[in-house]
């Protein structure tokens, strides 16, 4: 067993009320970061807002160097957003797209960042090109770099770990890609994020955008971007700046921040920051490529227990599995096994086809049901979810 596992479960009140599977939606908190959250909110109820955004001004800065850490960056390249889609959604906006101009990206991805590209098809005439998966899933770094000699190409978008399933894109070899063509590289990391070691450096991105909320273990409602300082250099910032993110000089004329913040809005929620930071010095702490591979074995032990069930379909492929196991259970509905499974004090998510159409149809699944343990999770809580699995695939299989 994993020394540390009862000091990881002491320090995260939320294990002695669930069987939290559920880390791929929104991890349980360690204590620390609910009380960053939860100390702040109460000064600025005792003491003002702006008074103890004032006062909390070095840790808030603090914060911007923990997750900056985290990725092998300077806080200079950390932005701090109201989410991952924010993030995401204002790297996207630094781009001038124009008729003609084509964004590479992948098959298997998340409804949220394939509508922003089918938006900017609409609205600006962008062709979205998605580069084909290998036999074994996960994209084939083959074709993106076919497509990638297409000099109207734009930007190369990529999730790193697709929400819907357990696979691991090959983020930093489409790195190398992207660098050599000379084609800005945007990751989306949500997932990746607290479970999968990231640098940056390695990556070779220009963007990368994350939540606090998953593996990391953050609060609910607040995200960061990193800009890389490239990107820094060239000018590049989103279609809307406000007072955070420059300078206004004269009547016509504005002079962006230096850094990051020229992609954040002036007003945030100083508590999810300060729980963010948290958040991030605690994975540090605990080891990111540590936790990880703890979480990881727990999914390998999920997928071995399960694909043993009649009647049960593992969904992921991909030669690098993440933390997330999606099933398919014969009789049932993924939405109807969560609530089931909530019944029994286990906590699950189901991924749905709209989530993630292309995935899905070549699965030939309306839904699955989505297991995610993380590094705090125990064996026995797997064999629970297994096991009530096991008696609700029998009891459906019954004549």
């Amino acid at each position: 067993m994993e020394e540390m596992l009862p000091r990881w479960r002491e320090e995260t009140p939320g294990c002695a009320n669930r069987v939290h599977l559920n880390n791929a939606s929104a991890a349980l908190m360690p204590q620390c970061v609910l009380r960053a959250v939860t100390g702040h909110l109460e000064r600025e109820a005792n003491f003002g807002g702006y008074e103890s955004a004032d006062a909390a001004a070095e840790t808030v800065q603090d914060a911007y160097g923990n997750v900056a850490r985290l990725l092998g960056a300077q806080a200079r390249n950390i932005a701090i957003v109201e989410n991952s889609t924010v993030a995401f959604f204002q790297a996207l906006a630094a781009f001038d797209f124009r008729p003609g101009d084509v964004i590479v990206t992948t098959r298997n991805d998340y409804i949220s960042n394939q509508l922003a590209y089918l938006s900017l098809a609409r609205r600006c005439g962008v062709e979205v090109r998605r580069a084909a998966d290998l036999e074994s899933g996960g994209t084939d770094p083959h074709s993106v770099r076919e497509l990638l000699r297409d000099p109207r190409v734009r930007l190369l978008a990529v999730t790193w770990v697709p929400t819907n399933s357990g696979l691991i894109q090959p983020a930093e070899a489409l790195g190398e890609i992207a660098e050599s063509a000379g084609v800005p590289y945007l990751i989306d990391a949500c997932q990746a994020a607290g479970e999968i070691p990231i640098d940056v450096r390695k990556l070779r991105c220009d963007f990368l955008s994350a939540t606090a909320r998953k593996f990391l273990r953050g609060p609910r409602g607040i995200g960061f971007l990193y800009v890389s300082d490239r990107a820094l250099e060239r000018g590049e910032y989103p279609l809307y700046i406000d007072m955070r993110g420059a300078e206004w000089i004269t009547a016509n004329t504005f002079e962006l921040a230096p850094d990051a913040r020229r992609f954040e809005n002036w007003e945030f929620a100083h508590s999810l920051v300060l729980g963010l930071g948290e958040a991030a010095r605690y994975a540090a702490s605990v080891g990111v490529e540590r936790g990880g591979k703890r979480a990881r074995e727990l999914a390998a032990l999920a997928r071995n227990e399960l694909s043993a069930i009649p009647g049960l379909r593992m969904l992921d492929r991909g030669k690098e599995l993440a933390a997330i196991v999606t099933v398919d259970v014969a009789g049932y509905e993924a939405p109807e096994l969560v609530e089931l499974l909530r019944q029994k004090g286990i906590n699950t998510s189901a991924s749905l086809r709209a989530y993630a159409v292309i995935d899905m149809d070549e699965k030939r699944a309306a839904s699955a049901l989505r297991i995610s343990p993380h590094y705090y999770n125990t064996e026995e809580e797997v064999a629970a979810v297994v096991e009530v699995l096991a008696s609700l695939r029998a009891k459906s299989a019954a004549p």
